[in-house]
């Protein structure tokens, strides 16, 4: 089967996610599909890498594990049953602290944190979807980050709605509420980030 072949209009399962061999990766949200962009940029793959690194040197020893792209973060409604998750996302990085959600295809229930990194692809429905639905699973923070205007914004979750930050950029620290001690230098984070 070829991406082609597939019927965007039509709405798809994890059980179906699961079968697809083709090359384009795709994410599910609310069963529809979503291709995800072409290979991100370098400095995209080195925000999340510089972010990966500094959450797994943090988390050494601690009960949470931190996990990048490509990892498959499954959304369960009423079931854990493939058949019936319509939501199968790969956030750039993640960080699970109930370790009982992950089994050998990724995550199966909400991060504790979400990391996404923005790319000149990213579409604003997208980024719609995407947000209603970490916040509909219980996601406790989502981080958004944009390599090319040099700015985080931290959402936190409180009761079941996102309170979302000011914009932080280059000279601020950014903390966690789900990982007290944990400090993001985006002086740091964004050194030799040329904006496209």
């Amino acid at each position: 089967m070829q991406f082609a072949d597939l019927d965007l209009e039509k709405s798809y399962t994890y059980a179906d996610y699961f079968k697809w061999k083709f090359e384009e990766r795709v994410e599910l949200i609310k069963g529809k599909i979503f291709k995800m962009s072409p290979a991100p940029n370098r400095f995209h793959q080195k925000i999340a890498g510089n972010i990966h690194a500094r959450l797994w040197f943090f988390l050494e020893n601690k009960p949470c594990e931190v996990y990048d792209a490509p990892f498959d973060v499954r959304i369960p409604r009423k079931s854990k049953s493939d058949k019936n998750i319509i939501t199968v996302l790969q956030p750039d990085v993640c960080v699970i602290c109930d370790l009982t959600k992950l089994d050998n295809q990724g995550c199966l229930g909400a991060p504790e944190i979400v990391v996404e990194v923005l790319s000149p692809g990213n579409n604003a429905k997208e980024l719609k979807k995407k947000y209603e639905v970490y916040e509909e699973a219980g996601v406790l923070e989502y981080w958004l980050v944009s390599p090319q205007d040099q700015w985080m914004r931290v959402y936190t979750l409180v009761e079941g709605k996102f309170k979302e930050s000011p914009y932080f950029v280059t000279g601020d620290l950014v903390t966690s509420s789900v990982l007290p001690g944990f400090e993001l230098n985006l002086t740091d984070l964004f050194k030799d980030i040329t904006p496209q």
